[in-house]
Order: C-alpha cells, then sequence, then structure tokens
C-alpha cells in the first residue's frame, strides 16, 4: 500500500503514512501527512539520468492535466502518479520509472504522467514550483529528459526556482528565455493546481503509483522499485515485450 489519504469531515486532506507488511518487508510511499524527501536516496547535487540520450528523442504533449509521453501510435498506454519530492517517487523513477521510459522509446507505451504536489502543505516543498518547471520543459520539447533529471536532483530540502534552473542546465537545449521566466514567474502554478486535482480524483491515496488499465500495478509486492522485476510485472499486465494492442 502507498501512503494513505484520508478525508476529514469538511473534506480537507490530513492524511497520514502507511505501509503494508508483504512477505515480511514493507512497501511503502509518500502520502499528504509525510515530509517529502527523507530517504538516503535523495541527491545533493545535479544529476541526469542514465538514458538520458534516449530520452532527449520522446514525444511530449500536454493533454489536460496530464502530459502525456511517447509515440502516438503505441499499443498501451501507462498512468504514472507522482510528487517531485515524493522520496519513493525518487526510487521509482530510477527503477521501474526508466523502465518504462525504455518501453515509451521502442513505441511500446505511452506514458501519462499525473504530477501531484500534495506534500507543498503551503508551499513549504516547493512541488508546485517543480511541476511548475516539468510543465515548462513541455513547451521546449524536453519534459522526459528533465523529468527524470528533476527526480534523480530531488533535494533533501526544498525545491528552489535556482535548482531547477541549475537541474535545467544539464538538459540541453531546455534553457531560454521563456523557459527561465515561467519558472521563475510560476507561469504554470495554475496548471499545478489542475494536476493535482486530478490526481485526487484518481482515488489513489499516495504516490508512486502506476495505473494499468486504471489497476494498480508493482505497488503492493514492491516491484516498482526494480527495473528487472517491474518490467515482468508489466509483461504479466500486458504491457511490453510480447503484448497484444489495447489499453
Amino acid at each position: 500500500m502507498v501512503g494513505v489519504r484520508r478525508a476529514g469531515r469538511a473534506g480537507r486532506v490530513v492524511a497520514a503514512v502507511a505501509a503494508a507488511v508483504l512477505l515480511g518487508g514493507a512497501v511503502a510511499g509518500c502520502g499528504a501527512g509525510d515530509e517529502g524527501a527523507s530517504s538516503p536516496s535523495a541527491a545533493a547535487e545535479v544529476r541526469t539520468s542514465p538514458i538520458a540520450d534516449r530520452l532527449a528523442k520522446l514525444p511530449a504533449v500536454v493533454d489536460g492535466a496530464k502530459v502525456v509521453v511517447g509515440k502516438a501510435e503505441a499499443p498501451r498506454t501507462v498512468r504514472v502518479l507522482v510528487d517531485p519530492r515524493c522520496g519513493y517517487c525518487a526510487k521509482f523513477e530510477a527503477a521501474g520509472g526508466e523502465t518504462l521510459l525504455k518501453l515509451a522509446d521502442e513505441g511500446k507505451v505511452r506514458i501519462e504522467y499525473l504530477l501531484a504536489s500534495f506534500l507543498d502543505r503551503g508551499g513549504a516543498s516547493g512541488s508546485v514550483k517543480a511541476v511548475n518547471a516539468l510543465r515548462a520543459s513541455v513547451d521546449a520539447g524536453r519534459f522526459a529528459e528533465y523529468h527524470a533529471a528533476v527526480f534523480a536532483s530531488q533535494p533533501k530540502g526544498k525545491f528552489t526556482d535556482g535548482l531547477l534552473l541549475r537541474i535545467a542546465d544539464r538538459v540541453p537545449g531546455l534553457r531560454g528565455a521563456a523557459f527561465d521566466k515561467a519558472v521563475a514567474e510560476g507561469t504554470y502554478a495554475g496548471w499545478a493546481g489542475e494536476a493535482e486535482r486530478a490526481f485526487e480524483a484518481t482515488g489513489m491515496r499516495g504516490t508512486p503509483a502506476v495505473l494499468v488499465d486504471g489497476e494498480p500495478v508493482g505497488t503492493k509486492d514492491g516491484s516498482m522499485f526494480d527495473a528487472a522485476a517491474f518490467a515482468r510485472t508489466l509483461e504479466a499486465a500486458g504491457v511490453g515485450a510480447g503484448a497484444g494492442a489495447g489499453a
């Protein structure tokens, strides 16, 4: 089970984090009551993806409150729910997330990203800043590469405009007047709010989550945190090598 979120009488989310014990191990995630990145894997320095060259070629478009990555003709669609400040999301992106992106590069899947920001708790963590910058990276045609770099560079503190720009420095072709202005002025803060509401509308109670045909995969068994294991999980769900068409 991922982090649990509970609604109070007034409908406000006052969640706490829960863990599901499975086969003697705990599979956990981030909920709205979590502090964000706190795991040893949280990076202090700016990093890029080991498959950055492949990600640079991946198309990305905005579809309402989602960012869709991959080729239009891909036979399957997978939805990914992440918050930029969630430490478990960073672990997922370095493992199962990279597996999904490789499949997208091979034309086997399209990925719909719902970028949550519930960890902000009034702006304390910078999730909205990160989502705003990620949305701006779509306009520059560099979303997939920048998305991977943002999670690989997840700070132990909060995302700032300066950090987001330093990460962008590592993504060729991203920095420019339009992108820099969007980061500095929060051009897409409103869109970040739409994305958060779309995340809440899924009924999922935390991040990370991967949905295939509306059902979560790789969560209970923790395979989403292991690249090879998650590839097998996806194939069992009909996504990837040997997968049939239809989503």
